[in-house]
């Protein structure tokens, strides 16, 4: 029995680079399972998905680090169930992720570009309807002393950012209508761009062949936008920023 422990403890602890542990307590009891990092905020979103395919040991645990299996009988007292993968979306739900330092730094950082690069793409500067560069909504957050959520998704911290970056930017997340105007010839090689980035409210055929639409898009998108616009017309084309 003594030895069965030692194996069973060796092998968590083999398994254990790039895992975290999920915990809940519950019923008198602590019940763990070992996760891959970077699923936990899938889940936390509810992302459906085999979580069984992400557990290296489909297991129960009362303490995972040691190889301790929860028993059987008090899983079905605590959860209703011996089945493994819904006691184990109930300890990610309910429960807490324990996370080495290292861990919540690498998933604080990620978490942390993400939003910066979604901020810069859906933001924009409502008094000179331009976007902010990455590097200054990045500065921003850094004085505002901004907490970033590893878990949390991504375009809930956004709101919640934008708003505590108010007092140190002029920001908003509104979008911008602009008029664009192309030749016949360039409209088949920029459709497709303007629909990837914006939505088309209005458009038309004028009687000299030109296109004439209305798109709306997030404000940080301008760039992007007139970018590939002036890269497939070589500068053919207008352009006017809507109120």
């Amino acid at each position: 029995m003594v030895r069965d422990r030692m194996i069973e403890k060796e092998h968590t602890d083999d398994v254990m680079d790039g895992m975290v542990i999920a915990r809940l307590e519950s019923h008198g009891h602590t019940f763990e399972i070992i996760l891959e990092e970077n699923t936990v905020s899938d889940f936390k979103r509810g992302v459906k998905t085999d979580i069984l395919a992400h557990m290296p040991s489909e297991e129960i645990f009362f303490d995972a680090r040691k190889g301790e299996r929860a028993s059987t009988d008090i899983m079905k007292k605590a959860f209703g169930t011996e089945n493994v993968q819904d006691i184990a979306l109930q300890i990610i739900n309910k429960g807490q992720v324990q996370l080495t330092t290292e861990q919540r730094r690498q998933m604080i950082e990620e978490k942390r570009k993400q939003i910066i690069s979604t901020i810069a793409r859906e933001a924009m500067n409502p008094q000179t309807k331009t976007p902010h560069p990455p590097q200054r909504i990045e500065n921003a957050i850094a004085e505002a002393k901004v907490q970033i959520d590893p878990f949390k998704p991504v375009d809930v911290q956004v709101k919640e950012i934008v708003a505590a970056l108010r007092p140190i930017l002029p920001i908003s997340l509104e979008k911008v209508r602009i008029a664009v105007k192309l030749s016949g010839t360039d409209y088949g090689r920029c459709y497709g761009d303007i629909k990837s980035v914006g939505k088309i409210m209005q458009e038309e055929w004028l009687d000299n062949g030109s296109w004439v639409g209305v798109v709306e898009i997030s404000g940080g998108m301008q760039g992007e936008l007139l970018s590939r616009l002036n890269e497939k017309t070589k500068g053919n084309l207008e352009t006017k920023i809507l109120k």
